[in-house]
């Protein structure tokens, strides 16, 4: 298996961990702290896109709906962001990225839907709900992309709320019915890649 780069969690701890050797160690060569610094800063360098870096801190940090690690992993996992110049070029991978997982999520929700066998417990019942909010979700796409690309960013920012408001009732759906849902990790995704194109063309300089 190919060696994984250091991801951004990993390197800021790396970084605090090392400023405390600093403040509690006078013992310590500051040439040797400086070194490793350096040298964990150009691991961070290495692995994260500067551009993407430095979009991620400014719309995420603080933003209270999404977080930087998300951002961060979620627009570099796209082979474009290596080539892009404008917060309005990141929402139109992010748009993708939100039709990529909302697409898979509704099949997985249809799989899950078919081995229950259809049945009129409170699961399957959360589930028909999601069902039907991706598919809705997924119907809106065609145009957020549009509008995203054509600057008409109120307009997508408008569906982008919805999809995520959706969602978010899709699995409060779970809790209300006292039952497990089995599309955490999912509604989560879907839910922050909403909020990170509406915050992208938001801040659109």
């Amino acid at each position: 298996m190919a060696s994984r780069k250091p991801s951004v969690s990993t390197l800021s701890y790396r970084l605090a961990e090392v400023s405390t050797m600093a403040s509690s160690n006078n013992g310590v060569s500051a040439l040797f702290l400086l070194a490793v610094l350096l040298i964990a800063a150009s691991q961070l360098a290495a692995g994260i896109n500067s551009a993407v870096y430095g979009a991620c801190k400014t719309i995420a940090g603080g933003s209270g709906l999404i977080g930087v690690t998300f951002c961060i992993d979620a627009l570099s996992s796209d082979n474009r962001s290596s080539n892009v110049g404008s917060y309005k070029e990141f929402a139109v991978i992010a748009v993708d990225l939100l039709t990529a997982n909302a697409t898979s999520t509704k099949s997985e929700i249809d799989a899950m839907l078919r081995s229950s066998g259809g049945g009129g417990d409170a699961t399957t019942r959360c589930l028909k709900s999601c069902q039907a909010v991706y598919g809705g979700i997924l119907q809106a796409q065609a145009a957020v992309g549009a509008a995203v690309k054509g600057g008409r960013f109120q307009e997508a920012i408008s569906s982008l709320e919805k999809s995520a408001s959706a969602v978010k009732e899709c699995q409060d759906g779970f809790g209300k019915s006292n039952v497990t849902s089995p599309l955490s990790v999912e509604n989560d995704d879907t839910f922050q890649l909403a909020e990170l194109i509406v915050l992208l063309i938001r801040d659109e300089p």
